[in-house]
């Protein structure tokens, strides 16, 4: 499987960092192709006006490296696992604006929308999350977020590893072992357990079939 780690965090050596690349790590463990990219190396620039600044060819007209990273690395991936501070209980601008890009590509002006709405569906969607506070919704709006964005895209939730910490390297000093948990995240990345039903889902009797005594 492809898996693309986007980092929402502009720390080249920081917590977001550190879980993306445990998370990288468990993935190739795994036998899966990964691509690890920093959001600010794609986005040099926030969403404008379609209308105003679309090219004539029905192309984005801002000129940095998303519409690469986009349909490359993005559109291609199976999974997709994002890791991001939290700032100001949110995720980072940079994190923000590439979800936000995606909107040129989808708009029915794009000439290739439609091509591209059938490759957003049907990922797995992953999220890693740093934070200094320890408070059980600190990070409530971004897990939300990206619960919807799967929900939209019809994609599949797989889950959150949240660390604690503030100075680079913290997070290896959190005793929940967010690192190690990153890891066996990615492992597990394309098969673990996720569910997320509704009222007519077909639901088995049991979540993890029958059980045995021994």
């Amino acid at each position: 499987m492809k898996a693309l780690i986007l980092i929402g965090s502009p720390r080249r050596d920081g917590n977001s960092a550190a879980l993306a690349q445990a998370v990288k790590k468990g993935l190739i463990e795994a036998g899966h192709e990964t691509r690890f990219i920093f959001a600010d190396d794609a986005v040099a620039g926030f969403l404008r006006d379609c209308r105003q600044c679309r090219r004539a060819d029905g192309e984005c007209g801002i000129e940095d490296g998303f519409r690469a990273t986009f349909l490359e690395d993005f559109l291609p991936a199976d999974g997709f696992i994002v890791a991001t501070p939290v700032y100001w209980y949110g995720m980072s601008a940079q994190l923000k604006a590439f979800f936000d890009r995606m909107f040129c590509y989808v708009a029915a002006s794009h000439p290739q929308s439609s091509l591209v709405v059938e490759q957003m569906t049907g990922k797995r969607i992953g999220l890693l999350l740093s934070s200094e506070e320890t408070f059980p919704t600190v990070a409530a709006g971004i897990v939300h977020q990206l619960q919807e964005y799967s929900r939209y895209t019809r994609s599949t939730f797989a889950g959150t590893v949240h660390g604690y910490g503030n100075a680079r390297g913290d997070l290896g000093r959190d005793p929940h072992r967010p690192l190690a948990s990153a890891e066996q995240f990615g492992r597990d990345f394309f098969t673990r357990h996720a569910t997320d039903y509704q009222i007519d889902t077909p639901r088995p009797g049991r979540v993890w079939g029958e059980c045995t005594t021994a």
